[in-house]
């Protein structure tokens, strides 16, 4: 046995190894969405390092993703404001859908502590950043006229199913 058959996956670090293993699609994201807020703050003027940013640098970034979005938010003054699929096109402007920046955030969170910054420190995890999700959430919902409602958990709808069960055996 030469040199170089002896432990082969032993020298190389944990690090080097996860790299040359084909990342999921969420670590790409991550990374692909990590180098995305990067090279916005390296193009502000003057350019903004991670480690100064905070949760106004993130929110004008959610805002500069919008000129991307593909979903149709209706304005106040809409003939369509509030209906979920409106007959015809309009000229409201289309966002970023509140699901998309809240699973960005989620990884632009994980990706800010992976890459040194501290979990107390973490601006992806403000409140202000919260709060500006939860308004976003709840205009699109009531633009489109779905009310946004939060999903049972399972335990209460497996107790549910249990005591109707339960009920329908002691009917019988």
């Amino acid at each position: 046995m030469s040199s170089g058959d002896r432990g082969e996956g032993s020298s190389r670090s944990a690090a080097e190894q996860q790299q040359s293993a084909p990342l999921s699609r969420y670590e790409s994201q991550k990374r692909r969405d990590w180098n995305t807020f990067g090279q916005y703050l390296k193009n502000q003027r003057p350019p903004v390092s991670v480690s100064q940013c905070n949760c106004s640098h993130i929110l004008e970034f959610l805002g500069y993703l919008d000129q991307f979005g593909k979903t149709k938010v209706h304005l106040q003054g809409c003939v369509f404001f509030g209906q979920p699929e409106p007959p015809a096109p309009c000229t409201c402007p289309l966002r970023q859908a509140w699901g998309s920046l809240d699973a960005l955030i989620g990884r632009l969170r994980a990706a800010y502590e992976e890459n040194g910054g501290s979990q107390e420190t973490n601006p992806f995890g403000s409140g202000a950043i919260r709060v500006y999700l939860r308004e976003v959430r709840e205009c699109q919902a009531k633009a489109r006229g779905i009310p946004y409602k939060k999903k049972k958990k399972k335990r209460n709808l497996i107790k549910a199913i249990h005591n109707s069960n339960s009920t329908m055996q002691q009917s019988s």
